[in-house]
Order: C-alpha cells, then sequence, then structure tokens
C-alpha cells in the first residue's frame, strides 16, 4: 500500500480532479443531447467568429512579429538553460519533435484535400473548378499550416522555459510563468489553480477529441486497403492498438520513444513522398508545386488579412475557415508551449522560435504540393472527379479513392497509414508527456514524470475518450474546445510579456547567453 500511496502523492490532484469532472459534467448531458446541443454550441461558435474574426486575424498576425521581434532582438540569443550545456537534441532531433507535435496526422488530411474545398467555393472573382480556384486552393491549404499556425503555438513558450530552464523553478506551469506579474499569493492561491485547471480542461477534451475523431484518417484507408466497410469493431480495433502503442511510447519517455518515433517517420514520409513522385505523375505534381509556392508568396499578405469584407451576398470558405483555424489553433497553443519549452533546453530563445516557425513550416509545404498535387492530377486528367466528392462525402474518405488512382497504390496507402499511425501517436504520445510534466509534483527542472503519472494521464484520455465516443459527445466537446481558445488568447500574451520581463529583470540577455554572442 505504501508504495500505491507514494505513487499517489506525485499527482497534483487539487488541478487533476477538477479538471477531469469539469469535463466529465460538460460532456454526459451534451452527449445526451447532442444534435440539440451541438446546434446550440455551433450557434454560439459561429457569432463569436463573425462578429470577432477580425481579432483573430490580427491575433495571429500580431504573435508572428512579436515571435520574429524576439528572435531577433537581444532576447533571442538568451539560452534557456546553463549557456555551457550542449541543447538536449541535435537540431534535426529537434525539428522531427516539433514537426511530429506541430502537424500530425491532420497534414495528411489537409494536405490531400483541403485544396478541394476551396475549388469548390473560391474568392469572389475566381470560378469554381477552374484550374486557377485550384490553384487558390492548394496555396491556402500551405499557408494554413505557416508562420501564424506555429507562432500561436509556440509563444507562450519562452516563458515556460525560462522559469524550468533557467530559474530551476519545479513546476513546469502557467501559473507558475506569471508569478513575476501577479504575486505568490495569486499564484499559489485560487488564481493560480484556476488558471492550471483552465489549460488542464482545454487539453484535455482536445486529447480525447483528438483521438476520437483521429481514428477515421486510419479506418477509411484500412477499409479500402482491405476492400471492406468501416465498422464499430474496426474502429475499437484500431484505437486500442493505437491506444496501446501511445502509452508505451509515453511510458518510455521523450528519448527512447517519442524522439525515435519523430524521426524514424520524417524519414518514411521522406520516403513516400519520393515514391509518390517516382511512380506516380511527379512532373506534374513539381511543376504544380512550383506553381502553388510561388502563388502563396505573392498572395502571402492577402491570405493573412483575408476578410473578403466587400463580398456581401458570396463568402467564400476560405474567410470562415480562416478565423475557424486561428481560433482552434489558440485552444492547442499552450500545449505545444509547454511541450516546446520542455524539449528546448540549451536552447536559445531564437532557436526555439525561429525552428518552431520554419521545420514545421517547410515540411508542410512540400506535403500539401505533393499529396495536393495528386487529386489536382486527377481531377484536370478525368481519372477522378474530386470536387463532386469533396462536395458530398465527409473529406477523409475520399483521401483512400485519390490514393488508389496511383500506381502501386496498395503499398502507398500501406505507408500512409503506417505515417498517419505514427503521427497520431506522437502527438498524443507528447501531449500526454506534457499533461503528465504538468500535473507531477516532481521537480520538472530534474527530470521527467513518474512513468506511473504518464500511464495515468494515459489511462484517463482513452477513458474520457472511449466514454465520449459511446454516447456521442465528441462533437459537441471539439466545439468547446474551440471556444476554449478565446482565454487562452489573453493567456499567451500575459505569458509573453512574463518573459520579457523575466528577462529584463535578470538582464538574462547580457548574462545568460553563450560565449561567442
Amino acid at each position: 500500500m505504501n508504495g500505491k500511496e507514494n505513487r499517489w502523492k506525485l499527482v497534483e490532484k487539487r488541478i487533476l480532479i477538477p479538471s477531469v469532472i469539469i469535463i466529465i459534467l460538460i460532456s454526459i448531458p451534451f452527449g445526451l443531447y447532442e444534435s440539440e446541443s451541438l446546434e446550440l454550441l455551433n450557434s454560439i461558435f459561429d457569432a463569436i467568429v463573425t462578429n470577432f474574426g477580425w481579432g483573430y486575424i490580427w491575433y495571429a498576425n500580431i504573435l508572428v512579429f512579436i515571435g520574429l521581434y524576439l528572435a531577433f532582438s537581444k532576447y533571442g540569443k538568451v539560452v534557456l538553460g546553463d549557456p555551457a550545456e550542449k541543447p538536449d537534441f541535435t537540431l534535426f532531433q529537434y525539428s522531427a519533435l516539433l514537426i511530429a507535435m506541430g502537424l500530425g496526422s491532420t497534414i495528411m488530411r489537409t494536405g490531400m484535400i483541403q485544396w478541394a474545398d476551396i475549388a469548390n467555393n473560391p474568392p469572389i472573382g475566381i470560378e469554381a473548378g477552374s484550374p486557377e480556384s485550384m490553384l487558390w486552393g492548394n496555396s491556402y491549404g500551405m499557408f494554413i499550416w505557416s508562420l501564424q499556425t506555429f507562432s500561436v503555438f509556440v509563444m507562450a513558450a519562452p516563458a515556460i522555459a525560462y522559469i524550468v530552464h533557467v530559474k530551476k523553478r519545479p513546476m513546469m506551469r502557467i501559473s507558475e510563468a506569471t508569478r513575476i506579474l501577479f504575486g505568490d499569493k495569486f499564484t499559489d492561491g485560487l488564481g493560480g489553480t484556476l488558471l492550471d485547471i483552465l489549460f488542464l480542461v482545454s487539453i484535455l477534451s482536445g486529447a480525447a477529441v483528438t483521438l476520437g475523431l483521429g481514428t477515421p484518417i486510419i479506418t477509411t484507408n484500412l477499409a479500402a486497403l482491405l476492400d471492406t466497410e468501416v465498422t464499430f469493431t474496426m474502429t475499437m480495433i484500431v484505437t486500442i492498438i493505437w491506444v496501446f502503442l501511445f502509452s508505451i511510447s509515453a511510458y518510455v519517455g521523450i528519448e527512447k520513444g517519442i524522439k525515435r518515433l519523430s524521426v524514424a517517420n520524417i524519414y518514411l514520409a521522406a520516403a513516400l513522398a519520393l515514391f509518390i513522385l517516382i511512380v506516380g505523375p511527379g512532373i506534374f505534381i513539381m511543376d504544380f508545386f512550383t506553381e502553388t509556392v510561388g502563388h502563396l508568396l505573392s498572395n502571402y499578405l492577402t491570405f493573412s488579412f483575408f476578410t473578403e469584407a466587400t463580398a456581401i451576398e458570396q463568402t467564400s470558405f476560405i474567410k470562415n475557415h480562416l478565423v475557424f483555424w486561428f481560433a482552434y489553433n489558440a485552444t492547442w497553443a499552450m500545449l505545444h508551449s509547454v511541450f516546446a519549452a520542455r524539449i528546448s533546453r540549451g536552447r536559445t530563445v531564437k532557436e526555439m522560435i525561429l525552428t518552431y516557425m520554419v521545420a514545421p513550416t517547410a515540411l508542410s509545404w512540400v506535403a500539401t504540393g505533393i499529396l495536393g498535387g495528386i487529386g489536382v492530377h486527377g481531377q484536370l486528367t478525368g481519372d477522378i472527379d474530386v470536387l463532386s466528392l469533396a462536395d458530398e462525402n465527409d473529406p477523409t474518405s475520399i483521401i483512400p479513392v485519390i490514393l488508389e488512382t496511383l500506381p502501386l497504390s496498395t503499398i502507398i496507402i500501406v505507408l500512409f497509414i503506417i505515417i498517419a499511425t505514427i503521427f497520431l501517436i506522437t502527438t498524443l504520445d507528447s501531449t500526454t508527456f506534457t499533461i503528465a510534466a504538468y500535473t507531477s509534483k516532481e521537480n520538472m527542472s530534474e527530470q521527467d514524470p513518474s512513468k506511473f503519472v504518464r500511464i495515468l494521464v494515459a489511462v484517463i484520455i482513452t477513458a474520457l475518450a472511449l466514454v465520449l465516443m459511446q454516447i456521442g459527445g465528441l462533437a459537441p466537446l471539439e466545439v468547446i474546445s474551440g471556444m476554449m481558445g478565446i482565454p487562452i488568447i489573453a493567456i499567451q500574451f500575459i505569458l509573453v510579456y512574463a518573459a520579457i520581463k523575466m528577462m529584463d529583470r535578470d538582464k538574462a540577455w547580457k548574462y545568460n547567453i553563450r560565449k561567442d554572442d
């Protein structure tokens, strides 16, 4: 009994237990009345997006400017840790970890079919279904995985990394990072507890939704491979296997689990891309990729500030989706920042920010260019009517249909399933590891959270997902998760200010830098 009691003492129950209870209390009534609650929540979220869409757009763009300012100012030289120590990971490993966390399997869905939504519903003045609309579509597919998204993900990380790796504070929490602004009474009292509970509710609900809604990316391709229908049994088997794998990865930790999977998946993704270019329409894909990048760069500011205010009677897909995308990314911002902070010991502020901005952006542009090019080629040659399918079907179900147009499609679908599975695993084990670190009472400046806490978090996420899948509460929880990004936006700017204030107070830009700087 003593051992079990000691293990439970490692968990910060005052923030973990209330967070789980809140999710259950929210989800059960919404799950029992799914259609009604989903309609209500969507109407609320749509009203927020409609009335404050401009605010989300400015929010994402302001974070880009803040990120570039921190990276290239005196603060960029500050080392997140002991300046004499080497970083924990090589630059390639570090980039792979950020890519796995930042992109996940979502890039394989958006990269493949995002262009079709825009081509069917393009900006004003562009003919729907035209080659120009497809170019706009693939350009936008690249844009949503660019500087704005990764600035949203990383900008709270400097503050959290600074308190853990430089100040050597034991707790890797939002409340701890705001201590310099709000004082000890707030941080150690009810205010700090509420901040941490807000973070956990947002991330636990998001993780459960990811587990529940991410499964179709695997099952639809698996069903196509086996020439069968997606069944509940197949979904449960895939979910159980997936849970087992991400739990093992989280259990063994970053070095032996998450890092190895992330690096391996980069090589697998590169192999799949090369294979598609060789056996598929490689010349067209490279031509279209080149033109898409040129179109994106020419219209980057247009995408960045796209509100289509003059389109009174016609609203394009981009306008609605762009604001939703930034709003939903805000929900995940703190999770990404906490994880980035954990793996950035020994990196400078500049290295952390620019690597998170550049590495996932580069990979996502290549992925979108290649995956999107397959569908566009099929549409133009008449091999497959992607635009009609996108209008009538769930987007995920179209992916295997597009892949089947390629030579040696069986091999490609198998690789696609493996890569998507690993991406999903690395996203969830990174999430599990981060939540475990956040809820642990151990000193996070000296060690990783215990294996007991990691497994406990994995069990909680899995239980929440399975219960919500059974009662039908995933869709409402997804909307709630998106709405939680609103208070997190305020927290992000608070943490940016806290990071600057801590570095100024310590004159870290003078004393905590590498000798060659």
